[in-house]
This record gives structure tokens, sequence and C-alpha cells, in this order.
């Protein structure tokens, strides 16, 4: 039963949204779903829960329309469960605590726009090789229509940036921010070297929390051949936990290069980026290795 909320607070959205998901392993329950575990036994396994709680839990969050319980087998038949609307509404909320945690309690309170080598961040973004980029759809930037991050190549760089410069200004002390600037220096080398990706049967794409539309006026200025994908409602960044910062009373992504396989298995995940122009050199050569069957 989802609880009920004190008459005195029943006016208080935020007791409401409690009521809903201010519990530890429903909270989780998102954060596993949004990482692409639908599976009963699989959720058991990766939060370690017992069978009972897991039930109560689950049970909560299809009745509040958080969760939707969809088949996947016949006879008999075995529910899996996906986030809703409503639950993907809720992605901000998670990447909003992680942020937090990342910042005041994992680090030492400072804004930043990247990590230390032996950060939690960092160690989130290392321990995603091997894992496999749960299918997900992006707008991307030309039409805004959805796309699958990883293409149809022998494999796909995603590289996440916080945000480019252009059209819109970029919020009052971005400069200072350690991390924050060279965006687009970094899409201007990844123009300069989609040949040479595409040569070793590679595509790239970029990643930002940007609009579409955004996106869109920065690509045509700069003659940007690859697609830029906006993650605008995190989506990306709650499937794969990625390091994020709060800037401008935006979310934006900390800069990343993901290289995934054709399988949609992460093959390297470089995080922090400090120097970016080893960054695209060491993507191709990744590349040119997974491309080649090591």
């Amino acid at each position: 039963m989802v609880r009920s909320v004190p008459q005195r607070d029943a006016a208080c959205a935020i007791a409401q949204a409690a009521a809903v998901v201010g519990d530890w392993w429903s909270l989780l329950l998102v954060r596993e779903t949004a990482r692409g575990h639908h599976r009963f036994d699989v959720l058991q396994g990766e939060l370690g829960i017992s069978r009972k709680v897991l039930t109560e839990r689950l049970a909560h969050l299809v009745e509040a329309e958080v969760l939707e319980r969809v088949p996947y087998q016949s006879g008999p038949v075995r529910y899996e469960y996906r986030l809703t609307e409503s639950g993907r509404g809720l992605l901000p909320v998670l990447l909003s605590m992680q942020d937090w945690a990342d910042r005041w309690l994992l680090g030492d309170g400072s804004l930043s726009g990247t990590a230390d080598a032996d950060s939690a961040e960092a160690l989130r973004v290392a321990g995603l090789v091997g894992e496999r980029l749960p299918i997900l759809e992006l707008p991307g930037h030309r039409d805004g229509e959805p796309l699958d991050p990883v293409a149809e190549a022998a494999a796909t760089v995603l590289f996440c940036y916080p945000a480019t410069g252009r059209p819109g200004s970029l919020p009052d002390g971005w400069a200072d921010i350690p991390g924050a600037i060279g965006c687009t220096l970094e899409n201007r080398l990844f123009r300069d070297a989609y040949d040479d990706f595409r040569a070793a049967g590679a595509e790239v794409r970029g990643v930002s929390t940007q609009r579409p539309d955004e996106q869109r006026v920065f690509a045509t200025e700069e003659d940007i051949p690859f697609t830029l994908l906006s993650d605008v409602d995190l989506r990306l960044a709650a499937a794969l936990r990625l390091p994020v910062f709060r800037a401008g009373q935006a979310l934006r992504v900390k800069r990343a290069v993901l290289v995934v396989d054709r399988e949609r298995v992460v093959r390297q995940a470089h995080f922090p980026v400090t120097d970016i122009p080893g960054a695209v050199r060491e993507a191709l050569v990744v590349v040119r290795a997974v491309a080649a069957g090591n």
C-alpha cells in the first residue's frame, strides 16, 4: 500500500513524494531499473535484498505508478519491472542526490566539473568497463528524433561534456569551475579526427544535457559531422551513474569518454579527462583494438 500522508501535510508536495519514494529500498529500485536491471532475481542480486522486502517494495512502486509490470515470458507468465513516465521523472532527483553526496559526503564540498583520479566518481566510471549499456534513446541534435546512443558500428565513442558556450551564454563563474571549460575544443578535436574514427569502423557521438535546439546551433556553427545527443532528461547519466555537477541551476555531465562495442559493452571508460587531446588519441587507439577484435 502507498503510505498515507497526514492531513497536516496533505498540501506538501515534499511529504507526498516522500510517501512514495522516501525509503532506502524504493530509491535504490528506481536507480537499478534506470540502470537496466528489470527482473526480480537480477534486482535481488544487485541489491542484496530479501525476497520478501523486494516483493513488498516492488508492489508499492507499481501501486504508486512509478514502475509497471511488463510480461517477458509466457507459460508461466513472468514479469519485469520498468520505469513509467512518472518514474523517469524521478531521474533528476536521483542525479541531484548523487551530485550532493559526491560533493558533500564523498568530496570536500567544492564545486567541480571534474574529480580526482582516486575519487568515488572515478571508481564508479572505471567500474563501467565490462558493463552493458541498457537500451535507451536520446534526442539527436538534427531533428530531435530519439536515437540509440550506440551506433551500428564496430564501436561507438560517447564523449560527455558539460556545455558549450553557444548559442546561449554560460553561467556566471563558469571558467572558475575546474573541468568546465574545454567543451568547444573537445568537439573540434573529435570533429578533426572524425574521418580517422570512421576509417577505424567507429561512430562518434557527443553527449551533454543541453537541449537539442541548442546543440543544433552549435553543431551548425562548428560544422560538427557527428550526432550530438541531448541527455536533458538525464536518462543516460542515470543509467551509467555518470558524474554530474550543478551550475546555472542545471545538472551538467562531467567530461568523460566511453568506448562501447556493438554488443553495447563498455570497453573503455576515461574519467577524469585532464588532457583532452590525449583522450581523443586514446579513444582512437581503443577503437582500433575493438575493431580488430581485441
